[in-house]
């Protein structure tokens, strides 16, 4: 299979962007931009995230007593391309309070799931984290999402504003 072509054809599903957070074993603090979450069950709650297997930091997340899955915002654009990067200083100009076994949990984001690790997988390439939701909380008020779709960020419109662009249907 061609994997350049693979890749642009997984690009054809919109996806919101998150930075999943944790705190590795040496107190370092660990951070990723991803749009490979999604949730899994109710009950128990559980979401999923995958890491590649090349990423510098796999081995301190498979170590991570926790994780924040932090839902960013259409205004965190520069958040997500800093936490893309594999390397540098993520953390300097980062506004945060602590969550669960001391995961970051950006300020700002839409919405923060403070989680516990519950099982990993083999996913190929990446390793899926499957983890268990301790707490949840949602930004007040009506922030617009950060999207992700054929290869760049992209804004949501919002339906209830627009007109529609067919005929509408006459009802007698």
């Amino acid at each position: 299979m061609d994997a350049k072509a693979f890749r642009q054809s997984l690009g054809e599903f919109a996806t919101g962007v998150a930075v999943i957070t944790a705190q590795g074993s040496g107190e370092e603090l660990i951070g990723m931009t991803m749009s490979s979450f999604n949730s899994v069950s109710i009950d128990p709650p559980l979401v999923l995230f995958s890491v590649d297997r090349r990423a510098n930091s796999l081995p301190a997340m498979l170590e991570a007593k926790g994780f924040a899955v932090n839902v960013l915002a259409r205004e965190q654009e520069h958040i997500s391309n800093r936490f893309a990067r594999a390397l540098g200083d993520k953390w300097s100009e980062t506004r945060r309070s602590v969550g669960h076994a001391q995961a970051p949990l950006i300020t700002g984001s839409l919405a923060h799931f403070e989680c516990e690790p519950y099982a990993n997988h083999d996913g190929g390439d990446h390793v899926i984290f499957l983890v268990r939701v301790l707490r949840h909380t949602v930004r007040p008020g009506t922030p617009a999402p950060l999207i992700f779709f054929r290869g760049r960020y992209r804004d949501l419109v919002d339906e209830t504003q627009r007109e529609p662009s067919w005929p509408l249907p006459i009802h007698y």
